[in-house]
């Protein structure tokens, strides 16, 4: 067996020399760079995602415990007590059987044997609790149920307020409150939508379901006793409200380029509305005056319908919640009343109008309905048809 021989006369096996091992080396660092890139890139890709995850999971905790609680709004109330108490931009306050210390409670959505009844019933006018956000306290009554104790719905608020546990100083805190108890937090790191409040309501119409102007907020029961003559106009528009629209965006908390951010709309519907309202804007509104009609002419010897009628039973006195006087005009012979031929607000000392838009050789006949804040027609009252002479 031959071997080639190295400079020293010795046998040597096949080896790599230095500039096979240098180009080896290069070889492998480049391979080696480009994987530690790529887990980098992959690492970074990862850490965003679960940065956009968080923020997801905050605003769906949030909006899902805000869900959660609104739909129960207006349950088991006693008479006279409002469904909403206080409508804002940035807190909703409303009344709900949310929770019951008696076992197979029909009524409550929740048990617990350990609650106090400063937590499981109403707040009383000597316990009032001031709405957060705001100046106004609730309740002003004491609302009692058959046996003559507090009723069982608590008062439930939820709010928004900047966050004093970061050094941004645009983040906010949702907390959830019940009656005069301390405030829990829900979820922080979270932003207002720009140009959206966390909180938009929508009311029932009498067509539909139609926004709330934002002139409107805030909305609160302010007057002495929900149900008397002052709670109406303005005030009891806080009976109309069908839904909460809930805006709200979530941060990572972080800065810059770093910082991941969410946002989430929901309607927030509240299915038991409407069924408490028994002395405002509850029930049809009664009319209960006549509408008179008459001919005369004015100076110039045209003729004028004088319309004239009385104030509604539920604007002098019932449910005081009286908003606009409606008129039909139609010519004998047409057999349905079709649009409204005008209006006439509500608060006047008494009603007269005159109708000079007429045409001779024509019999008018007019008709009265009255309209509550709800909104909601009265049963129609007809007058006596009227003849336009030919002059």
């Amino acid at each position: 067996m031959k071997m080639r021989l190295n400079s020293a006369g010795s046998g040597s096996a096949p080896g790599f020399t230095i500039v096979e091992l240098l180009v080896s080396l290069l070889v492998f660092g480049v391979v080696m760079t480009m994987a530690f890139r790529f887990l980098q890139v992959q690492n970074e890709g990862f850490r965003k995602g679960l940065d956009y995850m968080a923020t997801l999971q905050t605003l769906r905790y949030a909006v899902g415990t805000l869900e959660q609680d609104i739909q129960t709004a207006g349950t088991n109330l006693v008479d006279g007590q409002p469904e909403v108490v206080y409508a804002g931009e940035d807190v909703v306050a409303f009344n709900s059987d949310y929770a019951s210390r008696t076992p197979f409670d029909p009524f409550a959505v929740f048990f617990d044997p350990d609650l106090e009844d400063r937590v499981a019933r109403s707040l009383t006018r000597d316990r009032r609790a001031l709405i957060p956000e705001s100046s106004f306290y609730y309740p002003d009554s004491t609302y009692r149920d058959g046996s003559g104790l507090a009723g069982p719905a608590e008062t439930l608020i939820f709010f928004f307020t900047p966050d004093d546990n970061t050094e941004r100083e645009d983040d906010y805190a949702l907390y959830r409150q019940v009656n005069m108890e301390e405030p829990q937090l829900v979820a922080s790191d979270l932003l207002q939508v720009e140009g959206e409040p966390f909180f938009r309501y929508l009311t029932d119409n009498g067509l539909g379901v139609d926004s709330i102007a934002d002139d409107l907020l805030p909305l609160a029961h302010t007057a002495p006793i929900h149900g008397s003559q002052a709670d109406t106009g303005r005030v009891s528009l806080v009976d109309s409200i069908r839904a909460v629209r809930v805006t709200v965006a979530a941060t990572n908390g972080k800065e810059g380029e770093l910082e991941r951010t969410s946002e989430l709309t929901r309607i927030v519907r509240m299915p038991n509305m409407g069924f408490g309202m028994l002395e405002v804007c509850g029930s049809r509104p009664i009319l209960g005056s006549g509408l008179s009609a008459t001919l005369s002419a004015d100076e110039g010897g045209n003729p004028i319908v004088h319309l004239a009628w009385a104030k509604a039973v539920d604007e002098a006195g019932g449910e005081n919640d009286i908003v606009r006087y409606v008129i039909w005009r139609k010519e004998v012979g047409v057999t349905e009343w079709e649009e409204p031929y005008l209006s006439i607000p509500a608060g006047q000392d008494s009603y007269v109008y005159q109708d000079a838009d007429l045409v001779p050789g024509k019999t008018y006949q007019y008709a009265l309905a009255t309209q509550d804040c709800t909104p909601t027609l009265s049963s129609m009252i007809s007058a006596s048809a009227i003849y336009i002479p030919v002059s």
